[in-house]
């Protein structure tokens, strides 16, 4: 191995980087390619990774999984960004740690994503039996109700507006002090603290992911939009002003569809 290949392997925080980066881009890459396939399906059937999701009162387990799946890359993709400052910073904790440095990265990562999946696996059952109930299209994975719609339109505002949201952003907000309440040593200590960061993340979130079932759950542009929303709201120094006016924005939105 070449002197300059072993020197790139030394610095954890170019890996943990590249790391970062390429599970973004793959997370990406997936979701472009998976809302690719929507358009030429059937009117009456949705594709995603090229299978057919049927408008059936029943999923079979390979559907099941493929939608759990959908859910949890697209959190890869619109969670990670805004994650990677609070990753970063652990790694340069970790790094004064005399071992498993990077073993303790990797299972703080790991930590955070399996947060993550498990509000995927929560989304995917919400996603079934909306299905089932014919609130959703089954190809567009969008709302068809506009009483749904307006009612996730109006949770989604008053959440933004609560002081759990608040809390949960002054988590984000402050990582450094976040690692300095939570830190526990060795990877079994990381996997936890990331875990705990994750769960802050989802209870952070969670119904702002809840919109795309009114746009549409492979709706690219809507995943975009809210990937820079949820960046925006953690990582720009604007406190809760950009919550207030989603919030508000939302609340008039939902309260003009279930009142018109």
């Amino acid at each position: 191995m070449s002197t300059g290949v072993n020197a790139i392997l030394a610095r954890p925080r170019i890996i943990t980087i590249a790391a970062l980066g390429i599970l973004i881009a793959a997370a990406w890459a997936w979701i472009l390619g998976g809302a690719a396939m929507g358009p030429g399906a059937p009117p009456d059937e949705a594709t995603m990774g090229g299978m057919v999701m049927e408008p059936s009162a029943s999923w079979s387990t390979d559907q099941l999984a493929i939608v759990f799946l959908m859910w949890w890359t697209m959190m890869v993709a619109m969670m990670l960004p805004s994650a990677a400052p609070t990753i970063l910073l652990y790694e340069r904790v970790a790094r004064n740690v005399p071992q498993g440095r990077t073993p303790a990265i990797a299972g703080f990562l790991c930590g955070y994503l399996l947060a993550w999946g498990l509000f995927s696996g929560i989304a995917t059952l919400m996603q079934f039996w909306l299905t089932r109930w014919a609130l959703i299209a089954p190809m567009t994975m969008a709302s068809q109700s506009t009483r749904l719609s307006g009612t996730i339109l109006i949770a989604a505002g008053a959440y933004q507006l609560s002081p759990l949201k608040s809390a949960c952003l002054r988590h984000c907000h402050n990582p450094a002090g976040f690692l300095s309440r939570h830190y526990r040593a060795g990877t079994f200590g990381a996997l936890r603290m990331g875990a705990l960061h994750g769960a802050i993340c989802v209870g952070c979130c969670w119904l702002l992911m809840a919109l795309l079932f009114v746009a549409g759950v492979m709706n690219v542009v809507w995943i975009a939009l809210l990937t820079i929303l949820v960046a925006s709201e953690k990582l720009l120094p604007l406190d809760r002003v950009i919550s207030v006016i989603v919030g508000l924005a939302c609340f008039i939105g939902g309260g003009l569809m279930l009142w018109s």
